[in-house]
């Protein structure tokens, strides 16, 4: 491979490394062709773009980059791909499904903007919750509350034996 060719493609994984805020190294070794068609499907249908790349290149993009990716570089050895998304638990669990198989395989990961290293991480990262899923929580956190009034109001209660009631609760 020509020195322009590898400098374009350090270029455009440093690219989808700025433009993706999460990403997995992943081992396909094992997989064959019909297995790997079937992952990149799934990858496209949950918004992951899932790229086979080779080692040194990806680790020159890492050094290029304003993060420090320095723990990964260890995960770079043997079959590598990186699959890039916005929302940090989804590769995660698309991978669970093939953990019995044990392929593919997870060798790291940068999400939430913590580096996860090793295959025994899969559970850690299947557990972060995505930005939608922690504004849903907290929406319904602060309705409850409410919610509690309005039924108490609709009851039939009056103000007086709504703040009598909060009062006793209180004691």
């Amino acid at each position: 491979m020509k020195k322009e060719v590898k400098d374009t493609i350090i270029v455009a994984l440093g690219e989808k490394l700025k433009q993706y805020p999460h990403f997995y190294l992943v081992d396909l070794t094992g997989l064959d062709a019909e297995k790997t068609s079937d992952l990149r499907r799934k990858c496209f249908k949950n918004e992951i773009k899932m790229v086979v790349v080779k080692n040194t290149l990806l680790h020159k993009a890492f050094e290029a980059s304003e993060i420090d990716f320095s723990p990964l570089y260890d995960c770079l050895k043997g079959n590598t791909a990186v699959m890039f998304t916005q929302t940090a638990n989804v590769p995660a669990k698309l991978l669970k499904e093939y953990e019995k198989e044990g392929i593919p395989a997870l060798k790291g990961a940068y999400a939430e903007e913590s580096i996860f290293v090793g295959a025994d991480k899969l559970a850690e990262l299947v557990a972060i919750k995505s930005k939608n899923e922690l504004i849903a929580e907290v929406v319904a956190l602060l309705q409850s509350p409410i919610k509690n009034v309005v039924s108490g109001l609709n009851a039939g209660g009056k103000i007086h034996g709504l703040l009598d009631a909060i009062a006793e609760r209180n004691k």
